[in-house]
């Protein structure tokens, strides 16, 4: 079962790609010029219109790049690799948004505003050690007025019936948390609002259960808007959901058209016509929201098996944890391994059954590194023991290294725009 608030049991991401509609991750390689490792290795493995941001980093146009994080418990590895996603489209032009997700988590998880704010913290001193540049926008959820009011508008245009139909509500679901889904809504829109240059491709970089906020939210971005759009032969249909005059504008604009009663069909390329209505759109003080694109990256497997998760502290390494702890988690981790050293190898360790090598593949070797620890896995020649101490010793590197960085960024706070 896959919720945006629990996972359980065996994840089919093939499977997902086909029930949710999401398109396969792999084609879109060659485009991207210099892919982060999480791309070429497949734990990204699925998107949507992610083209879009593809085009915006290549011809260098504006785009942003959006995610939360709920701080129910202490940042981990499994954060970290969401992070890494963030800094990795900032550090290509795209503006950063990140969210501290404590509505989300007062209300799913219960906990006090005073606990969620000094968690949250650690979140945003994570993030800013791995590399967010100083223009980045972050802030809690509860502090950020402009989200909760995009919020609201956004909640008259979705239902229960809807609701229930997407997360599976029931009739115990707190109206607080039927709320939360427009909350993050707003969260996800929120960087093509005018206060931050309006309409913008927007990729959001998420876990695959994350996707029924994609989903509804880009059904929302639609909904709220002043114009709705066809793609015909040739060209747009041109239609509006506030009454037909707002079409008046629309026969201005330099495109051959055919003029009905309740829509216009203008004829060219459409990406520029689409654009030309937007801007429109934008004149009337209208939201031209472009419905946002997004990319889904595998569940990181908790050291004992089953997804990583803030609120289960036996299945992760979190980043603050010391040095020498995370290593003895490391040294009691499940691996592929089989069931004696002989045994190994003769036969070989699984490396795709491996919490260990997920570590490996997710953060810490190089692609080269990666393909000789494979290698030497399968065959046989490296035993659990040796590589467990091998990725004890990366972890401790790993986490040395971030949290001298998080020191650092906790004294360089003021120097970004925090929403508090």
């Amino acid at each position: 079962m896959i919720t945006p608030w629990d996972v359980s049991g065996e994840v089919d991401y093939s499977k997902l790609i086909k029930e949710f509609g999401m398109e396969p991750f792999h084609p879109l390689l060659e485009k991207i010029k210099d892919p982060m490792p999480l791309m070429k290795r497949g734990v990204i493995f699925g998107h949507r219109d992610y083209d879009r941001i593809v085009e915006a980093m290549n011809k260098g146009e504006p785009f942003a790049v959006m995610s939360g994080f709920m701080p129910s418990g202490l940042p981990h590895f499994g954060h970290k690799m969401t992070m890494d996603e963030i800094v990795w489209h900032n550090n290509r032009g795209g503006v950063a948004f990140v969210a501290i997700a404590d509505m989300e988590a007062h209300v799913v998880r219960g906990l006090s505003w005073d606990k969620l704010r000094k968690i949250g913290m650690e979140y945003i001193k994570a993030i800013i050690a791995l590399g967010l540049t100083e223009d980045s926008v972050i802030y809690f959820q509860s502090a950020n007025e402009n989200v909760k009011d995009l919020a609201f508008e956004l909640a008259t245009e979705v239902n229960w019936s809807e609701l229930k139909a997407i997360y599976g509500f029931d009739n115990e679901t707190t109206l607080a948390k039927m709320f939360v889904t427009a909350i993050q809504a707003g969260d996800i829109l929120l960087p093509q609002l005018r206060l931050y240059g309006g309409p913008k491709p927007t990729v959001v970089p998420v876990g695959a259960d994350q996707d029924p906020h994609l989903r509804l939210t880009r059904d929302l971005s639609l909904r709220v808007c002043i114009f709705a759009y066809e793609r015909i032969d040739n060209g747009v249909r041109v239609r509006s959901r506030k009454g037909a005059e707002y079409l008046e504008a629309v026969r201005d604009l330099n495109f051959d058209k055919k003029v009905y009663q309740e829509h216009i069909d203008l004829f060219g390329d459409p990406d520029e016509i689409i654009k030309a209505v937007r801007e429109i759109e934008i004149e009337m003080e209208g939201y031209a929201f472009i419905p946002p694109s997004s990319t889904y990256h595998k569940f990181i497997t908790g050291l004992q098996g089953g997804k990583m998760s803030s609120s289960k502290p036996e299945s992760f390494i979190s980043l603050l944890d010391k040095p020498e702890d995370a290593a003895k988690k490391v040294m009691s981790a499940l691996t592929g391994g089989r069931a004696t050293a002989e045994e190994q190898r003769r036969l070989g360790g699984i490396p795709e059954k491996c919490v260990i090598f997920e570590l490996y593949t997710y953060h810490l070797l190089s692609d080269k590194e990666l393909e000789e620890i494979e290698r030497d896995c399968r065959n046989g020649e490296l035993l659990c023991g040796k590589c467990k101490k091998y990725v004890s010793e990366k972890v401790s590197e790993v986490l040395s290294d971030l949290q001298e960085k998080m020191k650092e960024a906790e004294a360089r706070l003021d120097l970004y725009n925090l929403i508090l």
